[in-house]
């Protein structure tokens, strides 16, 4: 787990800013940043570089490594003090709370402004970078490409997405975004994998679900990864989040990756009550009517 930078903001000045802000640009261009280009990169004198950078490095903000030449990287700490920072000039963010959820490709903290808000960073790429690079196409193979990249561009991409989608789909709303970062209504209720409805809510939930996958086909995307895992439920409905892999529906595996949604999203509720989700209720039945944009209710499968 990344730590939380949040407690050691008010430590930083200016010029340590400059200096992150520094490794950062440098990174467009190789992992490992020389020592010697700093100054320019930072806008700060030598001395001043050499201490901001032992500032830095004290509080895990930054790597050194020392092979062909010495060599500066952000850790993802660094990149999430130069996240935070921004969001709170922007006074996007006031207060910063308790973790609300910790994965592998992201971590979700409770945040307030006006109002209680959610913090997501995007840590795609940071543990086993290659692997999701293959996965998603975010640059040409001939473009440097790091962790922090495929943070960013994961992030901008889920706000995109929740931009397009909200409020006609049931999705968090977006408030704000910089570099791996989102802010973002935050969710009430329950993930779906943790709740357990009654004999006559299964129904209504999961008409609830499709309608919103539904909904969201018409919109022009398609969640590409939906489980019990990332979706929310509540007195008021379902909220589906966690988009930045969605794809659009001219996309060439658009059907595959609605018909998998379909079968995982009904797979789920007939494994767990298989006594309440008829047989004649198949996914593909539901994703043609998807496609064709005539998906009504559940019911009309199963009547």
């Amino acid at each position: 787990m990344v730590r939380n930078v949040a407690g050691i903001l008010p430590e930083l000045e200016d010029e340590d800013y400059y200096l992150l802000s520094g490794v950062e640009q440098g990174m467009r261009f190789s992992e490992w940043v020389q020592r010697e280009k700093l100054p320019k990169f930072s806008d700060l004198t030598e001395e001043e570089v050499d201490y901001r950078l032992k500032r830095c490095l004290k509080r895990g903000l930054i790597e050194k490594k020392t092979i062909q030449y010495e060599g500066y990287t952000l850790q993802f700490e660094g990149y999430d003090a130069l996240a935070l920072r921004a969001l709170v000039q922007r006074e996007t963010i006031t207060e910063f709370g308790s973790p609300l959820g910790v994965g592998k490709e992201s971590d979700v903290y409770e945040v307030k402004s006006y109002k209680p808000h959610a913090l997501k960073y995007h840590r795609e790429g940071y543990t086993n970078f290659r692997e999701v690079h293959k996965e998603r196409d975010y640059a040409s193979e001939n473009e440097h490409v790091s962790w922090m990249y495929t943070a960013r561009k994961a992030a901008e991409r889920e706000f995109d997405i929740l931009e397009a989608l909200y409020p006609d789909v049931s999705v968090p709303q977006p408030i704000d975004q910089n570099r791996h970062a989102i802010v973002m209504e935050k969710m009430d209720g329950v993930e779906l994998s943790r709740t357990k409805l009654e004999a006559d809510q299964v129904l209504g939930v999961l008409d609830l679900l499709l309608e919103e996958i539904a909904t969201a086909y018409a919109n022009g995307y398609v969640h590409a990864d939906m489980s019990e895992y990332n979706v929310f439920v509540n007195e008021a409905g379902v909220t589906i989040f966690d988009w930045p892999q969605a794809v659009p529906t001219d996309h060439e595996n658009a059907a595959e990756f609605l018909r998998r949604d379909l079968r995982n999203i009904v797979g789920y509720f007939r494994r767990k009550y298989p006594q309440h989700v008829p047989d004649e209720l198949e996914s593909d039945d539901v994703a043609d009517s998807v496609e064709a944009d005539s998906f009504e209710t559940v019911g009309e499968f199963i009547a």
